[in-house]
């Protein structure tokens, strides 16, 4: 019973042998290795954004649309059937074009029966009035009795007032032959038509629009919180989506007095005061209107964060261009504006803001910014060195 227990310690000793060997090495290796020698950083890809002059500039612009100061619609005077529309739209016309006839066989008969008539009256009217001047002699010789005169006298004045009431009612129908050709009454272009030949008309339908060129407007709505930057007669810039970065001058004409109850917002008609001929109606315009506000700096609102230390402090991460960094700095959030930004103090215009991934960033930690960022800075610093030589 004693000899297995002697071989048992025999192996247990060998194993703990070859276990301290295996680890002898070991220990030695990392009691050498340094332990405060600091792991290398990896840098992370970051999406920035430069907070340019224009957002701290004071101006604002507004959507608007090239429109004609006087529109008119235009209708026939009388009902009908549509024959003839020679016109469409957008063709400029001259004062006196046809724009549109009506069928006038009805308005004919009447003009022609009323011309029988006019012409029979005037054969009675002369009848009746020689024969009173043969019954005045006779009077004047007591041949007939002063009532039998007063019977012939008022023949004739029936006669006479006759002629003159067909000849209203033969121009009145003249005048209703010629509605049934709607004439433009001014020089202007052809904005809109509502009718189609065939198309049985009543008086007083719109027709067509026609849009003088002589005076072109600007129209644009603008929300209630901007309205006091606005007056009457105040000059401000356009410019137009076809022109480029060419600006005209244009002078507010009117301001709505009540806003659209489904938008909010005010109309305003501005006047062109140049650039007449390069503003076609319904081109799309840009409105630029100086601020009366101070300038203000803009970030994206993916720029900002807090931390858990101080949650009620907003921060923004800065990107040392030079060393590819980031660090923190304490901001003061502002009013909301469109296109996701928000008004920030405490930054200065031209600086890079972190605007994607604030919340994995660490005080000091190297950034990869997109080569392009790098680029534009490298060609600004090039164009300096050059002017100044």
């Amino acid at each position: 019973m004693e000899k297995p227990n002697m071989v048992t310690c025999s192996l247990a000793a060998v194993r703990g042998k070859f276990l301290a060997c295996l680890l002898l090495p070991l220990t030695m290796f990392l009691g050498c290795t340094p332990q405060d020698k600091p792991s290398q950083q990896v840098s992370r890809p970051v999406k920035v954004a430069r907070i340019g002059v224009e957002a701290a500039a004071g101006m604002t612009s507004f959507a608007g649309e090239v429109k004609a100061r006087h529109e008119t619609i235009l209708s026939f005077r009388v009902g009908g059937k549509l024959l003839a529309r020679p016109v469409d739209v957008g063709d400029r016309v001259r004062k006196g074009t046809l724009l549109a006839r009506l069928d006038q066989s009805d308005y004919r008969l009447v003009v022609r029966n009323l011309e029988a008539q006019h012409v029979s009256a005037i054969a009675d009217q002369s009848f009746l009035g020689d024969e009173l001047t043969r019954y005045r002699e006779l009077l004047a010789q007591r041949v007939i009795s002063p009532p039998e005169f007063d019977r012939h006298e008022t023949a004739y004045i029936t006669a006479r007032e006759r002629v003159a009431g067909l000849e209203s009612q033969l121009g009145q129908a003249s005048n209703q032959l010629a509605y049934t050709d709607l004439l433009a009454d001014r020089d202007g272009v052809v904005t809109a038509l509502e009718v189609e030949t065939g198309q049985v008309i009543s008086a007083g339908q719109a027709i067509a629009k026609l849009a003088p060129l002589d005076t072109k407007e600007i129209h644009f709505d603008i929300p209630e919180h901007r309205l006091p930057e606005l007056k009457r007669q105040q000059e401000i810039s356009v410019t137009l989506w076809a022109s480029g970065e060419r600006r005209f001058k244009a002078r507010v004409r009117e301001i709505a007095a009540t806003a659209d109850p489904a938008s909010r917002t005010y109309r305003v008609k501005a006047t062109l005061l140049d650039g007449q001929k390069a503003a076609e109606l319904g081109m799309t315009a840009t409105v630029w209107i100086a601020s009366d506000l101070p300038a203000r700096i803009a970030i994206p609102l993916s720029s900002v964060f807090t931390t858990q230390d101080e949650p009620g402090q907003p921060r923004v991460w800065l990107v040392n261009e030079q060393a590819s960094t980031v660090h923190s700095v304490p901001v003061q959030i502002g009013e909301t504006l469109d296109g996701e930004l928000t008004v920030v103090s405490g930054l200065g215009s031209g600086q890079l803001v972190v605007s994607a991934g604030v919340q994995r960033l660490l005080e000091g930690q190297v950034v990869r910014v997109p080569e392009e960022i790098f680029s534009a800075v490298r060609e600004r610093d090039e164009r300096r060195s050059v002017s100044h030589e």
